[in-house]
């Protein structure tokens, strides 16, 4: 069964480890990121299934980390967390409720349109 690697970038600590918590009990594994800087520097090095901006990345820093994504030529889901009074901001792939039940169905859903990677 392969792996499913989720970075997460955030500058909530506290939000870090629900989300760490909540998404490994699902089988996911979360490499946490806490700064835009760090993110950029992760993802450049690593081989993600999915990239998850938390609630406290504002909106130009979402579009700028996503278009730069998509200029690497990866294709992996961007899914851009909101809390409870925000509307979303339309730059990834999905935009969801800071919700563990939502968030997770979510993930699920978008990973399960997306091609095998290949071994």
């Amino acid at each position: 069964m392969p792996i499913t690697v989720v970075l997460a970038i955030g500058f909530d600590p506290w939000l870090f480890e629900i989300e760490r918590t909540v998404s490994q009990s699902a089988g996911y594994f979360v490499t946490p990121a806490s700064s835009v800087r760090e993110g950029i520097e992760r993802f450049e090095c690593g081989d993600f299934d999915l990239v998850l901006l938390g609630p406290s990345i504002a909106a130009d820093c979402r579009e700028k980390l996503t278009r730069l994504i998509r200029a690497s030529g990866s294709r992996i889901p961007v899914v851009c967390m909101n809390d409870a009074s925000s509307h979303g901001d339309g730059f990834g792939h999905a935009a969801i409720r800071n919700e563990p039940h939502t968030l997770l169905q979510s993930i699920r859903g978008l990973l399960a349109m997306q091609p095998e990677k290949a071994a």
